[in-house]
C-alpha cells in the first residue's frame, strides 16, 4: 500500500486534477491520497487558503463578507465546471462554505481554524466526485470519521496518539480513499489545523498509522534539489537523502516538505518519495532512514533569514552552577523558544526567531537578564541569516567547515555565528541576511561545482 500526497499546485485547476487521477489510477497499490487545498494556477494567483483566510479576517472585522466567500466558491466551481461534474457536488461544497461563514465567531482562533479547513475537505470531496465520475470507486473520508484527533493548538496542532490506532481501520475500507489534508478535530469535536503545509504531516500520520511501503509526496518539482532551484542554474538534483538531512534542510528553508511532516514516517522507517505531478516519470528523491551511497561530502545548502542573537557575557559565568538554566528559564517565562545556543567560557549566545520576540518581551527579558542574573555584557544582533551546509558524509571528512569558511571569507562574507551539531551532519554560519542568497550561490560553487 501506498499513501499519495498532492500539493496544492497538483490540484490548482481541472486539468492538473485529471493529471492526480491518471497517476492514481496508474498504480493500485495507491490506495489513499491526500489532498490539499487548490493552490495558484499562475505566478499572479492567489491559493485558495489564502481566499479563506482572508474571508475569515473580513468576517471577523464584522464587515460584509458576501464577495468573498463568493470567490472561494466560485474557484471551486470553476473546477467543478471544468471536470463536468453533477450540479450536486458544487450545491454541497456552497453550502458548507456558507455554513462555515455563518458558524459562531466568538472564538477567533477557533473560527480562523474552521474556515482555513474548508480548502482542503471541499477539495476532498471534489475530487472524489471526478474519481467516480470516471468510473473508480472511491469514498471521501471525513477525518473525524477515521479518528484523527489533535491537540487543541488551533493553527499549531500536533496528533494525539490514539489517533494512530484509529486510523488503522482505513485499511480495511474498499476502494480508494481521499483524506482532506490540513486539519483533524479535537476530542470535544471542534476543527482545528497543522501550520501552513500541513497536509505534509496528514500524509505521514496516515502513512506511519497504516504501516505503508512508501509514502508518495506530489509536487511541482522534479526532486529536492540540493540547493534553492531559484539561486543557481540546473541546480544538482537528489537521488537519496536521509531524514535528518531533510530536517535539517527543511529548518534552514527547504519549502520541498513541511519541516514537521517526517517525524512519524521517520518513526517507522516509512520511505518518503517526492515526485513531479507534472513529470511522474521523473525519479525523484527518496527521503531514507540510512542512505545506500553518497554523491559527495555535502547533501544540500540552505538558509534562513529572520534571526537576532543575545549574547551574554559574565565573568566566571562558567563557574556558576545552573547559569544557563536560569538564563533559559526567563525565556520561557516569555514564551519565547531558543533555535541555537552556542557559548564560550564566559559568554552564550541566544539564537532567536525574530518573530518570536516582539520589543516589548525584548525590553523585559533584557531588564531581567541584568536584575535577576547580574549580566554584566548584553550584545543583540538583528537581522540575521543562518545559512548551514547539511550531509552526513561530512561526519567522516576532514576540513569541511574549513572550507567552507575559506570560501564565505574569500567572498568578503563575515562569519558572526558558527555552530555546529554534535551529530556532525550539519554546521551553520550566522551572517549578515543582505548576504544570504549570495552566500548560498558561493557555497554551491564551491562544493557542487568547483
Amino acid at each position: 500500500m501506498k499513501i499519495a500526497k498532492f500539493g496544492g499546485s497538483s490540484l490548482a485547476n481541472a486539468d492538473q486534477i485529471r493529471k492526480v487521477c491518471d497517476i492514481i489510477s496508474e498504480d493500485h497499490s495507491r490506495k489513499v491520497v491526500v489532498v490539499s487545498a487548490p493552490g495558484k494556477r499562475n505566478p499572479g494567483d492567489i491559493k485558495v487558503t489564502d481566499l479563506l483566510i482572508r474571508l475569515a479576517d473580513v468576517i471577523l472585522s464584522e464587515k460584509d463578507h458576501q464577495k468573498e466567500l463568493y470567490s472561494v466558491i466560485e474557484r471551486f466551481r470553476g473546477i467543478a465546471a471544468d471536470l463536468d461534474l453533477d450540479q450536486y457536488i458544487m450545491d454541497d461544497i456552497e453550502s458548507d462554505l456558507k455554513a462555515r461563514s455563518s458558524s459562531d465567531h466568538s472564538d477567533r482562533s477557533r473560527f480562523i481554524d474552521l474556515i482555513k479547513a474548508a480548502g482542503e475537505d471541499n477539495c476532498a470531496r471534489l475530487l472524489t466526485a471526478y474519481l467516480c465520475s470516471i468510473g473508480k470507486y472511491a469514498k471521501y473520508l471525513d477525518p473525524k470519521e477515521a479518528g484523527m484527533f489533535l491537540t487543541d493548538e488551533y493553527g499549531n496542532a500536533q496528533v494525539l496518539p490514539e489517533t494512530y490506532d484509529n486510523l488503522k481501520k482505513i485499511a480495511e475500507y474498499p476502494g480508494i480513499i481521499v483524506f482532506p489534508g490540513f486539519f483533524g478535530y479535537t476530542l470535544s469535536g471542534d476543527v482545528v489545523t497543522f501550520p501552513r503545509g500541513g497536509s505534509d504531516i496528514t500524509g505521514s500520520i496516515l502513512a506511519a498509522a497504516l504501516e505503508v511501503d512508501i509514502y508518495e509526496n506530489w509536487t511541482d518539482v522534479d526532486a529536492v534539489y540540493a540547493v534553492n532551484p531559484e539561486l543557481v542554474r540546473n541546480p544538482y538534483a537528489m537521488k537519496e537523502i536521509t531524514y535528518d538531512e531533510m530536517r535539517e534542510l527543511a529548518y534552514a528553508g527547504f519549502s520541498v516538505l513541511h519541516e514537521e511532516a517526517l517525524s512519524p514516517a521517520f518513526r517507522k522507517s516509512i520511505p518518503v518519495h517526492i515526485r513531479n505531478t507534472n513529470n511522474p516519470r521523473s525519479a525523484g528523491t527518496v527521503i531514507v532512514r540510512r542512505r545506500r551511497n553518497y554523491e559527495g561530502m555535502v547533501t544540500g545548502i540552505a538558509g534562513a533569514k529572520g534571526f537576532i542573537n543575545i549574547n551574554i557575557s559574565k565573568y566566571l559565568m562558567n563557574r556558576e552552577v545552573g547559569f544557563v538554566v536560569k538564563v533559559l528559564k526567563i525565556f520561557a517565562d516569555e514564551g519565547i523558544p531558543f533555535e541555537h545556543m552556542p557559548s564560550g567560557i564566559d559568554s552564550v549566545s541566544i539564537i532567536l526567531k525574530q518573530a518570536n520576540i516582539s520589543s516589548e518581551k525584548e525590553k523585559r527579558v533584557i531588564d531581567r537578564l541584568k536584575d535577576e542574573l547580574s549580566i554584566e555584557t548584553i550584545n543583540i544582533s538583528r537581522n540575521l541569516a543562518l545559512v548551514m551546509i547539511v550531509g552526513e558524509a561530512m561526519a567522516k571528512t576532514v576540513g569541511v567547515t574549513a572550507r567552507a569558511a575559506g570560501c564565505l571569507s574569500r567572498a568578503g562574507i563575515n562569519l558572526e555565528i558558527i555552530d555546529q551539531g554534535a551529530s556532525e551532519i550539519s554546521v551553520i554560519f550566522g551572517i549578515r541576511e543582505e548576504y544570504c542568497d549570495y552566500a548560498l550561490r558561493e557555497l554551491y560553487k564551491e562544493f557542487f561545482i568547483n
